[in-house]
C-alpha cells in the first residue's frame, strides 16, 4: 500500500523536457513538438524559463487568431510561467492544476526546469492508487469545499 501523503511530484514527473528560445517561430516549435512527440515545450530567455507553449496554444491562440507561422513563440506562450518544486505532494499539485485550469506544469529546482507533470501523469497515478489514497483525496476535497462556505473562516 502506498502512502499518498509521501508521494511527491518527483516520483511521477516526466524528466525529459524540451526547452526552446523565445525567438523561434511557432512553425519551428510545432515541428519540434511533433518530432519529439510532446504536448508542451518550455520557453526560455537568457537561460531562464519564462513561459510554456502547449498543443492547446496552437489551436486556441494561433488558429483562432490566424497568427502567421512565422510568429515568435514568445507572442503566444502562456506566461507568467506557473511552476512547482519537485518535493510538493501529488495531491497538492492536482489541486493547483484543477483550480488554475492547468494541464501541464513545469517542475523547477534551483532555477532549472527538471521535469514536467501533466494531467495524464496524475490520472495514471490515480489509476494505481489504493482505496485509502482515494478516500484521503476525497476528504481533502470535501474539507476544501466546506472551508469556502464556512462562517468561521
Amino acid at each position: 500500500m502506498t502512502d499518498a501523503d509521501k508521494i511527491t511530484v518527483r516520483d511521477i514527473m516526466t524528466k525529459s523536457v524540451i526547452a526552446v528560445d523565445s525567438t523561434i517561430t511557432v512553425n519551428e516549435a510545432a515541428k519540434l513538438m511533433e518530432d519529439v512527440k510532446v504536448g508542451a515545450i518550455i520557453v526560455m530567455e537568457n537561460n531562464t524559463p519564462v513561459g510554456i507553449i502547449t498543443d492547446r496554444d496552437f489551436t486556441v491562440k494561433i488558429v483562432a487568431h490566424a497568427y502567421q507561422i512565422t510568429t515568435p513563440v514568445k507572442q503566444i506562450m502562456s506566461t507568467p510561467l506557473i511552476a512547482i518544486g519537485p518535493d510538493e505532494s501529488v495531491w497538492m499539485v492536482a489541486d493547483l492544476m484543477y483550480t488554475r485550469g492547468i494541464r501541464k506544469l513545469p517542475i523547477i529546482e534551483d532555477d532549472k526546469v527538471i521535469g514536467i507533470i501533466t494531467a495524464t501523469d496524475l490520472v495514471n497515478h490515480l489509476a494505481i492508487s489504493t482505496d485509502e489514497d482515494i478516500r484521503k483525496m476525497y476528504h481533502e476535497s470535501v474539507i476544501k469545499v466546506y472551508k469556502q462556505y464556512s462562517p468561521y473562516n
